[in-house]
């Protein structure tokens, strides 16, 4: 494969995965195209015109031709300047590792990571919260994302993949809706009474008994194993947490129990209050599912994958079809 094939085929998976359903992503593409046209002159210049095709502004090639050929890639969680010094060092031992993908994005692709926030707005209208409150509530959140990410260094990370000339690739929601979706498959055909049931089924998950053995795995933040389960919200997309004062609108849409990858400290106070159930699946562990699913669908195309940072890698048997 080629770099611009395994990005073409990332999207193609992400939009599929999409908690959105297709439609939704149309909409959401078709409503982007508008935001250009009626934009002035003077700022279109400055906008990202891969927006048109790729719903995720987290994920892009942050740099390399997009004609490398790729037979050998290193995949990790955070991928960044070390991750760059180690491919290079791996490259001298004779390694030819010809791409770098990381989950978690840098560049410009980390700057606007609160574009892609937008999506949930979809996830929480479908879990009972009206759209327009979840709107006006997001609009505050995406600016204070927005505001913590602006002061970083950005390019550090690209910056030092040029110098080595390393191709690099960040698949950020596009993993994550992977993720999500199987999740979803995996929890929601299942009829739970407590949070203890849950978590239990959770822990069946490969990623999630790797993660445990190394004291990092599943656990349950608000609520008993005893803890009745209510109505089930997955979070596991969306670029990052919602603002508390979205939980309330949760708690009222009867939302019972949360299942989240991370949560800030003042989020679990706020949905603690509420008595909703909060499941802590695990950073690490939940971002390698979706980043697995993908990766094997490039392995069975017959590219190698090398995993690294925090990357737990699980094989799935994949049907034979054209998917």
């Amino acid at each position: 494969m080629i770099l611009q094939e395994i990005y073409d085929l990332s999207i193609e998976m992400g939009i599929k995965a999409d908690p959105r359903g297709a439609e939704g992503v149309k909409r959401f593409l078709a409503r982007t195209k508008k935001d250009y046209e009626e934009m002035p002159q003077k700022k279109k210049q400055f906008f990202d015109k891969e927006s048109f095709r790729n719903p995720y502004s987290d994920s892009r090639i942050l740099y390399g031709d997009p004609k490398t050929q790729v037979k050998k890639l290193m995949a990790g969680i955070d991928a960044g300047v070390a991750e760059v010094l180690l491919l290079d060092r791996l490259n001298q031992k004779r390694q030819n590792i010809n791409l770098l993908v990381s989950h978690h994005p840098s560049s410009h692709a980390l700057a606007s990571l609160h574009e892609v926030m937008d999506m949930q707005i979809d996830m929480f209208e479908e879990a009972g919260v009206p759209a327009n409150v979840a709107h006006a509530l997001f609009q505050e959140r995406m600016s204070q994302v927005k505001r913590r990410i602006d002061p970083r260094n950005h390019a550090q990370d690209v910056d030092a993949a040029k110098l080595l000339n390393v191709p690099l690739l960040a698949l950020h929601t596009i993993w994550d809706n992977l993720g999500h979706q199987f999740m979803k498959n995996y929890l929601l055909k299942k009829k739970f009474d407590t949070t203890g049931e849950i978590l239990d089924e959770i822990n069946k998950i490969p990623e999630f008994i790797e993660a445990t053995k190394g004291k990092a795995g599943p656990s349950l933040l608000s609520g008993s194993e005893k803890s009745r389960v209510g109505k089930i919200f997955i979070s596991f997309t969306g670029g990052t947490n919602p603002s508390k004062e979205l939980y309330t609108e949760m708690a009222k849409a009867g939302i019972g129990t949360v299942i989240d990858m991370h949560l800030p400290e003042e989020s679990l106070q706020e949905l603690k209050k509420l008595h909703i159930n909060v499941i802590n699946t695990g950073h690490m562990a939940s971002d390698s599912i979706g980043a697995n699913l993908f990766l094997d669908q490039l392995e069975k195309r017959g590219v190698k994958v090398i995993p690294c940072s925090g990357l737990i890698r699980v094989r799935r048997k994949i049907p034979n079809s054209k998917s």
